[in-house]
């Protein structure tokens, strides 16, 4: 807890140091604006409300639900050319193709996840079940992802995700496939399902649990306050779920953002995404995979001190400022009810 060290990631075969004395150093760096608390619930210029007007001049439904539709501005599309030739093996391209989807939440711009009903939050989890199966049939890698909050990219206060398809694995999915394969093979069982169950009977780096899911502080942890969130079965894909386990997603995933918004009482930037094997020509060769999602909130000191990844962290090896245990111990302490609807 208080001398640097290095922990081994094996889920990407890397290394983090961990230097926690640094989060004692005085700061007198960037300052980030704490995000808004007045956000309109509807607003006719923005463009994923309900019956608002999209840049391609496309209406949307006034859909009361969650709500999908293909990006405007998609990063990749079924239909690009393959790549000239290269005359040299230092400048390879390949092909690239896919699909980009958005996913509204709710209707509501003012309603976060931890601020939705479990019902409400059970209608995502089902809609990224579905997106997963529809997409994972034609692509091999289906990405969903959360940029929630300026601080992470978000350029649209209205709660939602995006779902990127691609024909190919990216490079984090790639590096996934190769670690839990050889894991599986040189030890027996699924990586991420012998991690759970270790950090479920080790408990310091516990967040929350319940029967079906925990979240965990990784040891391996890179952002500050980073979780890792985990079925406790053997469960390949979010299509593969049973509705039990849904409903228990749709808990543990409200508790763990309350306790992130509960931090420093503001609405809780992070990016997140699931990952689940790979589909398409991958769907009869995956069992060494395990579904889990990653959060990747920036906050390190208050609303408006964030951890920048630069310097030693580009150009060297990852750090952090603090142990994973000590972050999740403060995660862990955190009250359950959000506080902007506590009574007292």
């Amino acid at each position: 807890a208080e001398h640097q060290h290095t922990r081994y990631n094996p889920l990407r075969d890397d290394w983090v140091l961990v230097s926690a004395h640094r989060v004692k150093r005085p700061w007198q760096g960037q300052l980030e604006k704490p995000p808004p608390e007045d956000v309109p619930r509807w607003d006719p210029n923005n463009p994923l409300c309900p019956g608002a007007t999209r840049a391609n001049g496309e209406v949307n439904p006034q859909y009361e639900g969650t709500f999908i539709f293909p990006n405007d501005f998609p990063a990749l599309q079924p239909d690009a050319p393959e790549p000239d030739d290269s005359d040299h093996p230092l400048f390879r391209a390949a092909a690239a193709r896919g699909v980009c989807k958005v996913m509204c939440f709710h209707p509501w711009s003012d309603l976060t996840l931890p601020l939705m009903s479990l019902a409400e939050i059970r209608a995502v989890i089902d809609a990224w079940a579905e997106l997963a199966a529809e997409l994972g049939a034609s692509y091999p890698w289906v990405q969903i992802f959360e940029n929630k909050g300026a601080m992470m990219g978000c350029s649209n206060p209205h709660p939602h995700c995006q779902v990127w398809a691609s024909s190919f694995l990216p490079n984090e999915a790639r590096l996934e496939d190769r670690t839990q394969r050889q894991h599986l093979s040189q030890h027996g069982v699924p990586m991420l399902l012998e991690y759970a169950e270790q950090e479920a009977r080790r408990k310091e780096r516990l967040v929350v649990e319940n029967t079906d899911w925990l979240v965990v502080v990784p040891y391996w942890a890179t952002w500050p306050f980073q979780t890792l969130l985990l079925p406790r079965r053997h469960v390949c894909r979010l299509q593969d779920l049973r509705d039990s386990e849904r409903d228990s997603l749709a808990s543990i995933m409200q508790r763990l953002l309350i306790k992130y918004d509960n931090l420093f009482e503001v609405s809780f930037p992070y990016s997140m995404g699931w990952h689940g094997a790979p589909t398409g020509p991958y769907l009869e060769d995956c069992g060494h995979w395990q579904l889990h999602a990653h959060y990747y909130p920036p906050l390190l000191r208050s609303a408006t001190v964030r951890k920048f990844m630069v310097g030693y962290e580009m150009l060297a090896q990852v750090q952090r400022d603090l142990t994973p245990e000590q972050a999740a111990e403060r995660l862990r302490s955190l009250p359950e009810v959000h506080y902007r609807q506590r009574t007292e």
